[in-house]
């Protein structure tokens, strides 16, 4: 039990702390009330000039989060003429039919980017076929309505229809908003790398695609225009333009770049000695963090290279066969009735370190029954006027290509940002 004496003392120490506040209204306060020397109050209570201000609790520090994301890339968007023949719809053209058993392969994934091999048709002009190719207007938004986010268009066809070609094809991106890289409007358009933004929480992750074609089949570029189509020469694996446009994207602010390559030799399934040096080198640059090859139009192996960002190994999807053509073995080799869907999961940790995981989906184009595209997988049986028989054989085909290094995906890919949303560049 506490004596007199310290009740008293007690008691004191209460009124010495009553008589130093002084209650104010609101926004009333003695001594300075801004900048570093303002005394830090609880609302409605200054203290007095001879006070010490209490500290200032800094927030705590949050780090940021690490992002993943899932990505799907798929070969050459090739409309030959039968392929728009069966894309007619009433006046215009609908391919979304075409397309729609593999939609959901390619709108799971939190980052879709295909390749458009053909330029859209300019105002007042119609489509066209090989060797020349112009597309309809409709198949970049019928490309957009099942899940692609954006185009490669650097290809070996990208000025079939001139530089009126090009600026068609990337007016309708622009309108749809859809991203693109390798052809140009504008100079300034040129030097701008199209980035892919991934939002996790309150972290967002910029992912540049690249691309480059290895020339344009012996025709020159728009007079005065030498930037309206990205090129490299594959005959002596120069590899510099696709370097220097990586290096742009890193000091452009990319966290993830994706090379798409056009090139080399088509209908071989074993990458030529210039297509392996051109990998090797982007790989040793370790500047690029997936590199993706188009062309060959038939699927060519998935390996994972030496190098990279890192020195941890880069992935290469050399070639991924068509997307959807009139290829067949009636005209070319069998394997390119048939391509590969490429995914892929990224995953970007807190101090920018970025791990890769690949895997591929076997997709075909059943030719005689409308251009119709379907998923295979080992269990596939009949696929529309494909029997179970054909359907193996060409899974088999592709399986072959692609080598063991990496897992077939069977199910469709699933979201794991939080969104994503697509740069627009002006021109």
């Amino acid at each position: 039990m506490r004596g007199p004496g310290a009740l008293l003392a007690a008691l004191a120490a209460v009124a010495g702390i009553a008589t130093a506040l002084v209650v104010t209204q609101p926004g009333s306060a003695v001594g300075p009330t801004e900048g570093p020397g303002a005394a830090q109050t609880t609302p409605g209570v200054t203290l007095p000039p001879n006070a010490t201000a209490l500290p200032t609790q800094p927030p705590p520090v949050v780090p940021p989060p690490t992002v993943t994301f899932t990505f799907v890339a798929a070969g050459d968007v090739l409309p030959h003429l039968p392929v728009i023949a069966s894309a007619r719809s009433g006046s215009g053209y609908d391919f979304v039919p075409l397309m729609e058993d593999v939609a959901p392969f390619i709108e799971g994934a939190d980052l879709a980017v295909c390749h458009l091999e053909t330029p859209l048709a300019p105002e007042g002009t119609r489509p066209s076929g090989y060797p020349m190719f112009s597309s309809p207007r409709e198949l970049a938004g019928d490309l957009g309505k099942v899940g692609w986010d954006g185009c490669s268009t650097a290809s070996n066809h990208s000025v079939d229809r001139g530089f009126a070609g090009i600026e068609a094809t990337l007016d309708e991106f622009q309108r749809l908003g859809m991203g693109h890289s390798g052809t140009a409007r504008t100079e300034h358009e040129s030097t701008v790398t199209q980035m892919y933004n991934v939002v996790q929480g309150n972290r967002t992750i910029k992912v540049a695609n690249i691309s480059f074609a290895y020339g344009l089949n012996g025709l020159p570029k728009p007079d005065g225009k030498p930037w309206a189509v990205n090129t490299f020469s594959a005959d002596d694996a120069d590899v510099r333009p696709i370097l220097e446009a990586a290096q742009d994207a890193r000091d452009q602010g990319a966290d993830v770049v994706i090379a798409s390559t056009h090139c080399c030799v088509e209908y071989l399934t074993e990458p030529t000695p210039a297509q392996k040096s051109i990998v090797r080198q982007i790989a040793e640059s370790g500047l690029v963090d997936l590199y993706v090859g188009h062309h060959a139009h038939v699927p060519q192996p998935i390996r994972k290279v030496d190098g990279g960002p890192g020195g941890e190994g880069m992935w290469a999807a050399y070639g991924l066969g068509n997307f959807i053509s009139n290829q067949s073995a009636e005209c070319c080799v069998a394997e390119s009735s048939s391509g590969v869907l490429l995914s892929a999961t990224f995953t970007v940790d807190p101090d920018g370190h970025v791990g890769v995981a690949v895997g591929w989906t076997a997709i075909t184009v059943d030719r005689l029954n409308d251009h119709t595209l379907y998923v295979i997988t080992p269990e596939s049986g009949k696929k529309g006027g494909l029997s179970a028989g054909e359907v193996q054989a060409r899974h088999a085909r592709v399986a072959d290509a692609v080598g063991s290094q990496v897992d077939e995906v069977t199910e469709p890919v699933v979201p794991a940002a939080d969104a994503m949303w697509v740069s627009q560049i002006e021109p």
